[in-house]
């Protein structure tokens, strides 16, 4: 009993196991942030593949086989996604205008004064690319024809590295989306822009 006090005392100044105290301390936080650091280079280098890996295409597009090997150009973006994320869904997009002032622009309504930006019942609207209803942006499906402006995305889902922000309240899964315009080669005359209908909006 008389070693008591002394026996407090030492264990008081025994550090033994002080570090892997302090390591089961700050071990979580330094693996998340060692796997959120991973999980942003592989983003950032995956952008940067899909920039590439995009713009070849669109390149390859605006040729004159462009829309005779639609399923290769795509098939070659998708590859090179698939080497980085394998389960990834990759979607593709191309629509067609006649000159870079069209590109994602609206379809004019004649709006009765209300100018919302909506084709409400009682407006008409210019039907320029055909179809029969109003669009908020102009472009046609599909690759267009000579000299035509065609914006090509492309639209990549895939789940994240490592299952942490499930934990962190975020979503697994991520979706990147890549955009280009350019201009198709002149392997022909531009067709001559359709002179749009005038259309009630629905």
């Amino acid at each position: 009993m008389r070693d008591m006090p002394r026996l407090v005392r030492s264990l008081r100044r025994d550090e033994y196991g002080a570090t892997l105290v302090e390591f089961a301390i700050i071990a979580p936080t330094f693996m998340i942030m060692l796997m959120g650091a991973f999980d942003l280079g592989h983003q950032v280098y995956l952008r940067a593949v899909m920039n590439g890996a995009i713009h070849e295409a669109a390149r390859e597009s605006t040729l004159e086989t462009g829309p005779g090997s639609k399923a290769a150009i795509d098939n070659m973006v998708e590859t090179r996604v698939k080497r980085l994320a394998k389960d990834a869904k990759v979607d593709f997009d191309r629509k067609s205008y006649y000159d870079f002032t069209d590109v994602q622009r609206a379809e004019a309504i004649n709006e009765n004064g209300t100018a919302n930006g909506r084709c409400d019942s009682g407006e008409t609207f210019e039907d320029e690319n055909g179809n029969g209803t109003w669009d908020s942006d102009v472009g046609t499906e599909g690759f267009g024809s000579a000299r035509d402006i065609v914006m090509y995305t492309v639209s990549v889902t895939y789940d994240r590295l490592f299952p942490l922000y499930g934990l962190i309240g975020m979503e697994q899964q991520t979706t990147m989306e890549f955009s280009t315009v350019l201009k198709n080669q002149p392997y022909a005359q531009q067709g001559e822009k359709a002179q749009p209908e005038t259309k009630p909006c629905a």
